[in-house]
C-alpha cells in the first residue's frame, strides 16, 4: 500500500491506484450539519454564504453543499475562504466565460468531479464553446480556441502541471489581461484547487442520479 501512495504521489506518471475506489462511489467523510445543529458561528457563515452573490446564481439551490459544509466545521477559516471565492468568481478582472474556464482547468486537474459537474454549465452559459469544454474532460487540449481562451489554458495549464510558466506564456497573459489579471488568474487557480481538495478529501458526491462528468485519465 505504502508503495503505491508513494508512486502515485511521487512517479513520473500520476496514476490513482487501484485500491482506492473513485471519491463518488465513497461515503462522505463530513456529514451535513443539520441547520438546529449549527454553532452561532457556523450560522452566521451559512447566512453569510446564503444572503451573497452565489444566492442570485440561476440554478443555484443555496443549500449549504460542496465545500461550504465541509467549511463549516472552521468557520472562521470557511468565512474567509468563502468571501475570497466571491471576489474571484463574481468581482474577477477576468472575463467571466475564460475565468469558468480556468476552474474547469482546475477540476480536470483535480479530477474533482462536483466541482466540474457545478461550474460546467456555468462556464457554458457564460459563452465557453461546449467543445472546448468537452475536449478539456477528456483530457485533450481544446481544439478551436480563441486567443484569449488558449492564453488561459495554456497559462493555467503550465502552472499547474510545472509549477511554473514560462517567459513567453506570462508575457502573453500579461499582454492580453494586465497585471491584476495575471493575479486573478493566479488567485481563481489557487482557491479552486483548495476548493478541489476540500471536495476531493471530503469524498462530497455529486447530486443523486448524475453521472460521474469526468473519465479517469492516465497520465
Amino acid at each position: 500500500m505504502r508503495k503505491l501512495l508513494l508512486a502515485a504521489v511521487f512517479g513520473s506518471a500520476v496514476v490513482m491506484p487501484a485500491v482506492f475506489a473513485p471519491v463518488w462511489a465513497q461515503a462522505p467523510r463530513f456529514p451535513l450539519i443539520p441547520t438546529e445543529q449549527r454553532t452561532p458561528a457556523q450560522q452566521a457563515l451559512a447566512a453569510a454564504i446564503q444572503s451573497g452573490p452565489r444566492a442570485s446564481v440561476p440554478g443555484r439551490d443555496n443549500s449549504i453543499g460542496g465545500p461550504f459544509n465541509i467549511w463549516l466545521r472552521s468557520p472562521g477559516v470557511g468565512d474567509r475562504m468563502q468571501q475570497l471565492g466571491a471576489e474571484l468568481r463574481f468581482r474577477s478582472s477576468i472575463p467571466t466565460a475564460l475565468n469558468e474556464f480556468a476552474i474547469l482547468i482546475v477540476a480536470r486537474e483535480w479530477s474533482s468531479q462536483y466541482e466540474w459537474h457545478a461550474h460546467h454549465r456555468l462556464a457554458l452559459a457564460a459563452g465557453l464553446p461546449a467543445s472546448v469544454a468537452e475536449d478539456l474532460a477528456q483530457g485533450r487540449r481544446p481544439e478551436g480556441m480563441s486567443d484569449d481562451q488558449r492564453i488561459v489554458y495554456e497559462f493555467c495549464t503550465e502552472m499547474h502541471r510545472t509549477h511554473f510558466v514560462s517567459d513567453a506564456t506570462f508575457a502573453a497573459a500579461k499582454a492580453r489581461f494586465g497585471e491584476q489579471g495575471v493575479v486573478d488568474l493566479i488567485a481563481v487557480s489557487g482557491y479552486y484547487v483548495a476548493v478541489s481538495m476540500t471536495l476531493n478529501v471530503g469524498r462530497v458526491g455529486l447530486p443523486e442520479g448524475v453521472a460521474p462528468p469526468l473519465p479517469e485519465l492516465r497520465r
